[in-house]
């Protein structure tokens, strides 16, 4: 049983072998602006939405809805980055049911490659919402003596992010792989089901725990306590 796409190769080009994770990664790309293209060619106030136009606009209000209630501000930035993740992802998992087809998070590569992104893009928000002297003014919060602690933290999220969706993503195709073999008249139809629903949770998962992570190095930093007041 092949369990990473990234053992397949689909073609090479000059002699640099091009594997099934990168040809998906391309098609799930071109899918998503494609079809991002044609909801959106007539968005004009005197254009009437159409279901397509509508189902996205929906997606797009939940999205900055659960944004908002993680960061407890808007922001635009924010939903770009991580609505963008979160469209990626589900869109790569949700794509299991095309027979044939390996999504690209069943590849550690694109993992880690999610995470670095995430990773990459902490202190890029954080230093456009404090500057650079406030930003790497966190790691030294509480204390200077936190300043290791708080680096292997940061680096500990990039790997936790990329080791629990590459798992989950892996551990479903593994599992339906066994007992597809053992029955595989009984449960197709159930472990297409609880697939797709394992993917939307995890692109949920992914995209909620990057916005905390960003949100926690945008917030601005506690102000002073008010002085107490002589209630006489």
């Amino acid at each position: 049983m092949q369990l990473t796409p990234d053992d397949s190769i689909a073609f090479a080009i000059g002699g640099l072998a091009v594997n099934w994770t990168i040809v998906n990664t391309w098609l799930i790309m071109a899918l998503l602006t494609v079809g991002s293209v044609l909801i959106t060619r007539n968005l004009r106030p005197d254009v009437r939405p159409g279901r397509w136009r509508t189902a996205l606009e929906v997606i797009v209000g939940l999205i900055e809805s659960q944004i908002a209630e993680v960061s407890h501000r808007p922001d635009r930035r924010l939903l770009y980055f991580t609505g963008t993740l979160f469209l990626f992802i589900v869109t790569s998992n949700l794509l299991t049911v095309v027979p044939g087809f390996d999504p690209p998070t069943a590849s550690l590569s694109t993992t880690a490659a999610l995470a670095l992104s995430v990773l990459v893009a902490v202190p890029i928000f954080g230093i456009a919402s404090r500057g650079v002297g406030g930003y790497l003014k966190t790691y030294l919060e509480p204390s200077p003596i936190m300043l290791p602690f708080n680096i292997i933290g940061e680096a500990s999220r990039g790997i936790s992010l990329a080791i629990r969706l590459y798992g989950n993503i892996m551990s479903g195709a593994v599992i339906a792989a066994i007992l597809l073999g053992v029955a595989p008249f009984f449960f197709p139809v159930a472990m297409n089901m609880l697939g797709l629903l394992t993917g939307v949770v995890q692109a949920y998962i992914f995209a909620i725990l990057a916005t905390v992570y960003i949100s926690s190095a945008t917030s601005p930093p506690p102000g002073p306590a008010p002085d107490a007041k002589d209630p006489t």
